[in-house]
């Protein structure tokens, strides 16, 4: 199945001056900062670490009214779209729209009611921006708890279908919704389960998934799974992390689904006792030397000649290793045979040739 072709198609929900998240355009990457939010030297160099990664949307904590005002300063160092996560206190929504947020994210569980909900709404429509529904199972209104027993995927939808109504009944709909569970197959339902009722863009992840080796997994299976399925128009890879780690994982995942065309596609094998040269430190150095080519090639680094001389035929640029040496590999042809310590560099002018 190609993801891509598969892809559901939604309403545009505009973020910011250049950013549409649905309409089936590239699903778009987020990531949070780990900063205080009043601490804007700090958060803008972390979403400049970010930006470098190809990073599309940053999301900032806004528990205080001087995190809020940050915002101004943070927004006029930084390119992406910011967006102000927001709990308990609906009047920070409304200040973060005033100091610059292009987007806030709300969670109807714990803002307060409805009326403190459609003060944001009208702040969200008066100053055009836009809001994320974001729905958690860690934080759901009583009555849906009551009603269901636990936080269900049904539980979930119902929660974001009660807030659009509102929001719809105040005419906003620049609306992005998000159903995160910490369990990757009631999370995998909600979406599905909107996906079939509602045409809203949706924000994918799997909360609070854990460190690095169990968050790639975890996310893997439910971002991967939902996007396959043509569920999915921006996603936020979830870890207890680096905000870095997490755009590349969510790179990764992107990639493999052939959802992302911006830098080259390394597949590199595992190595073994069969292997010659050092396919590890190959393989990082060679997708740190490309990361500024933006073009989805295939690279492939393979350490021995059982799979590699085939593999490395079907990317675009490959190297199977031998005792030592290896053979370079362009558009499926041997280009040249090469001691171990000259095929970085012969590779990457190849790739640079090619592609400028």
């Amino acid at each position: 199945m190609n993801s891509q072709k598969n892809r559901k198609g939604t309403k545009p929900v505009n973020i910011g001056h250049n950013l549409i998240i649905g309409d089936c355009q590239p699903v778009a990457i987020q990531s949070m900062c780990t900063t205080k939010t009043s601490d804007w030297k700090s958060t803008v160099e972390q979403i400049k670490q970010v930006e470098q990664e190809n990073c599309d949307v940053m999301r900032v904590a806004i528990p205080d009214l001087k995190s809020a005002k940050a915002l101004d300063t943070i927004k006029k160092h930084v390119r992406i779209p910011i967006v102000a996560d927001i709990h308990f206190d609906y009047n920070l929504a409304i200040k973060s729209f005033e100091y610059g947020a292009d987007k806030i994210r709300i969670n109807p569980g714990n803002i307060g009611g409805e009326d403190r909900f459609i003060e944001v709404l009208k702040a969200a429509k008066k100053l055009n921006k836009a809001i994320r529904i974001g729905i958690n199972s860690g934080s759901m209104e009583n009555e849906l708890l009551e009603k269901y027993g636990y936080p269900s995927p049904e539980a979930m939808v119902e929660s974001a279908q009660n807030a659009i109504k509102i929001a719809e009944a105040h005419d906003f709909t620049n609306i992005v919704v998000s159903l995160k569970s910490t369990e990757v197959e009631d999370a995998i339902k909600a979406y599905r389960l909107f996906s079939e009722q509602s045409d809203y863009p949706l924000h994918v992840g799997m909360t609070e998934a854990g460190t690095l080796i169990p968050g790639i997994a975890k996310n893997a299976i439910g971002i991967g799974t939902l996007l396959q399925d043509g569920i999915g128009d921006t996603i936020r890879v979830s870890m207890t992390t680096d905000p870095v780690e997490q755009v590349i994982a969510a790179k990764e995942i992107l990639k493999a689904l052939h959802l992302y065309g911006k830098e080259p596609i390394i597949i590199s094998c595992p190595t073994c006792a069969r292997t010659e040269i050092n396919v590890k430190d190959l393989a990082e150095k060679v997708r740190e030397k490309t990361r500024h080519i933006r073009k989805p090639v295939k690279i492939t680094v393979l350490g021995c000649a059982v799979n590699g001389p085939g593999e490395a035929k079907e990317a675009d640029y490959g190297i199977a290793g031998g005792r030592k040496k290896g053979v370079l590999y362009r558009k499926g042809e041997i280009h040249k045979v090469l001691p171990e310590d000259q095929l970085l560099d012969e590779l990457v002018r190849l790739i640079e040739e090619d592609n400028a």
